[in-house]
Protein backbone atom coordinates (compact mmCIF):
# COMPACT_ATOMS: atom_id res chain seq x y z
CA UNK A 1 0.00 0.00 0.00
CA UNK A 2 3.18 2.10 0.03
CA UNK A 3 2.33 5.80 -1.75
CA UNK A 4 -1.06 5.11 -2.25
CA UNK A 5 -2.69 8.37 -0.92
CA UNK A 6 -6.12 8.96 0.72
CA UNK A 7 -7.28 12.21 -0.12
CA UNK A 8 -10.01 12.94 3.06
CA UNK A 9 -12.04 16.04 2.31
CA UNK A 10 -13.91 16.37 5.46
CA UNK A 11 -14.84 19.80 7.25
CA UNK A 12 -15.11 18.70 11.06
CA UNK A 13 -12.66 17.88 13.30
CA UNK A 14 -14.29 14.84 15.13
CA UNK A 15 -14.85 13.00 12.24
CA UNK A 16 -11.34 13.99 10.65
CA UNK A 17 -10.53 12.28 14.15
CA UNK A 18 -13.01 9.32 14.09
CA UNK A 19 -11.72 8.46 10.43
CA UNK A 20 -7.80 8.84 10.82
CA UNK A 21 -8.77 6.54 14.56
CA UNK A 22 -10.40 4.15 12.15
CA UNK A 23 -7.51 4.28 9.90
CA UNK A 24 -4.79 3.89 11.66
CA UNK A 25 -6.89 1.03 14.05
CA UNK A 26 -7.11 -1.04 10.84
CA UNK A 27 -3.43 -0.62 10.22
CA UNK A 28 -4.10 1.47 7.19
CA UNK A 29 -0.73 3.11 6.80
CA UNK A 30 -1.36 5.23 3.82
CA UNK A 31 -0.68 9.07 4.07
CA UNK A 32 -3.59 10.56 4.51
CA UNK A 33 -3.96 14.26 2.99
CA UNK A 34 -6.68 16.45 4.47
CA UNK A 35 -8.42 19.48 3.37
CA UNK A 36 -11.13 21.26 4.78
CA UNK A 37 -13.15 23.04 2.57
CA UNK A 38 -14.51 21.94 -1.43
CA UNK A 39 -12.03 24.47 -2.93
CA UNK A 40 -8.87 23.08 -0.98
CA UNK A 41 -9.79 19.79 -2.51
CA UNK A 42 -10.08 20.74 -6.12
CA UNK A 43 -6.59 23.15 -5.55
CA UNK A 44 -4.80 19.66 -4.48
CA UNK A 45 -6.44 17.78 -7.27
CA UNK A 46 -5.68 20.66 -9.57
CA UNK A 47 -2.29 21.00 -8.29
CA UNK A 48 -3.08 25.12 -8.31
CA UNK A 49 -2.73 27.65 -5.24
CA UNK A 50 -0.90 26.20 -2.41
CA UNK A 51 -0.41 22.67 -4.13
CA UNK A 52 0.91 23.87 -7.53
CA UNK A 53 4.21 22.26 -6.74
CA UNK A 54 2.61 19.11 -6.69
CA UNK A 55 2.94 16.33 -9.36
CA UNK A 56 0.94 13.17 -10.50
CA UNK A 57 2.72 11.33 -7.54
CA UNK A 58 1.18 13.41 -4.86
CA UNK A 59 -2.43 12.43 -6.55
CA UNK A 60 -5.01 10.25 -4.55
CA UNK A 61 -6.03 6.53 -4.69
CA UNK A 62 -8.90 7.44 -3.37
CA UNK A 63 -10.66 10.15 -2.49
CA UNK A 64 -12.81 10.01 0.46
CA UNK A 65 -15.53 13.10 -0.09
CA UNK A 66 -18.03 14.56 2.66
CA UNK A 67 -21.33 16.39 0.66
CA UNK A 68 -21.28 19.19 2.93
CA UNK A 69 -18.20 21.50 2.80
CA UNK A 70 -17.46 24.99 2.98
CA UNK A 71 -16.81 26.89 0.08
CA UNK A 72 -17.73 24.70 -2.49
CA UNK A 73 -19.71 21.47 -1.53
CA UNK A 74 -19.06 17.85 -2.22
CA UNK A 75 -21.40 17.25 -4.97
CA UNK A 76 -20.09 20.29 -7.21
CA UNK A 77 -15.99 18.82 -6.36
CA UNK A 78 -17.74 15.57 -7.35
CA UNK A 79 -18.72 17.15 -10.79
CA UNK A 80 -15.40 19.01 -11.41
CA UNK A 81 -13.61 15.94 -10.61
CA UNK A 82 -15.71 13.72 -12.98
CA UNK A 83 -15.36 16.77 -16.06
CA UNK A 84 -11.49 17.14 -15.81
CA UNK A 85 -9.51 14.29 -17.63
CA UNK A 86 -6.92 14.68 -14.88
CA UNK A 87 -9.23 13.38 -12.13
CA UNK A 88 -12.17 12.09 -13.69
CA UNK A 89 -11.15 8.08 -13.48
CA UNK A 90 -10.25 8.90 -9.66
CA UNK A 91 -12.15 6.68 -7.84
CA UNK A 92 -14.52 9.19 -5.19
CA UNK A 93 -16.08 7.55 -1.78
CA UNK A 94 -18.79 9.81 -0.66
CA UNK A 95 -18.24 9.53 2.96
CA UNK A 96 -21.29 11.57 4.63
CA UNK A 97 -23.68 11.53 7.36
CA UNK A 98 -26.71 13.13 5.19
CA UNK A 99 -29.72 10.94 5.19
CA UNK A 100 -31.02 12.77 2.53
CA UNK A 101 -31.93 10.31 -0.25
CA UNK A 102 -31.24 13.41 -2.91
CA UNK A 103 -28.25 13.58 -1.95
CA UNK A 104 -27.31 9.82 -2.56
CA UNK A 105 -29.24 10.02 -5.86
CA UNK A 106 -27.43 13.04 -7.10
CA UNK A 107 -23.69 11.37 -5.91
CA UNK A 108 -24.29 8.39 -7.69
CA UNK A 109 -25.78 10.72 -10.46
CA UNK A 110 -22.26 12.82 -10.63
CA UNK A 111 -20.01 9.75 -10.75
CA UNK A 112 -19.26 8.38 -7.20
CA UNK A 113 -18.00 4.89 -6.93
CA UNK A 114 -19.24 4.52 -3.55
CA UNK A 115 -21.77 6.15 -1.21
CA UNK A 116 -21.15 5.39 2.41
CA UNK A 117 -23.49 6.79 5.22
CA UNK A 118 -21.16 7.63 8.72
CA UNK A 119 -22.33 5.25 11.34
CA UNK A 120 -22.94 6.96 14.78
CA UNK A 121 -21.03 4.02 16.19
CA UNK A 122 -17.16 3.85 16.23
CA UNK A 123 -17.34 0.29 15.78
CA UNK A 124 -19.21 0.26 12.77
CA UNK A 125 -17.26 2.89 11.97
CA UNK A 126 -13.84 1.39 11.94
CA UNK A 127 -15.39 -1.82 10.11
CA UNK A 128 -16.81 0.53 7.35
CA UNK A 129 -13.18 2.74 7.16
CA UNK A 130 -11.57 -1.21 7.15
CA UNK A 131 -13.57 -1.98 4.24
CA UNK A 132 -13.37 1.11 2.52
CA UNK A 133 -9.38 0.60 2.85
CA UNK A 134 -9.17 -3.03 1.82
CA UNK A 135 -11.02 -2.48 -1.27
CA UNK A 136 -9.78 1.04 -2.69
CA UNK A 137 -6.34 0.06 -2.02
CA UNK A 138 -5.74 -3.47 -2.20
CA UNK A 139 -8.42 -5.22 -3.93
CA UNK A 140 -9.09 -3.08 -6.55
CA UNK A 141 -7.14 -2.17 -9.64
CA UNK A 142 -7.23 1.58 -10.94
CA UNK A 143 -6.04 2.49 -13.82
CA UNK A 144 -2.31 4.08 -14.69
CA UNK A 145 -2.64 7.59 -13.96
CA UNK A 146 -0.41 8.65 -16.62
CA UNK A 147 -2.79 7.20 -19.25
CA UNK A 148 -5.86 8.57 -17.40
Amino acid sequence: MKNKIILLVEDRDDDIELILEALKENRIINEVVVVRDGEKALDYLFMRGEYAGNNLDRMPTVILLDIKLPKINGLEVLKQVRANSLTKLFPVVILTSSKEEQDLISGYSLGCNSYVRKPVEFQQFSEAVRNLGLYWLLINEPPSKEKN
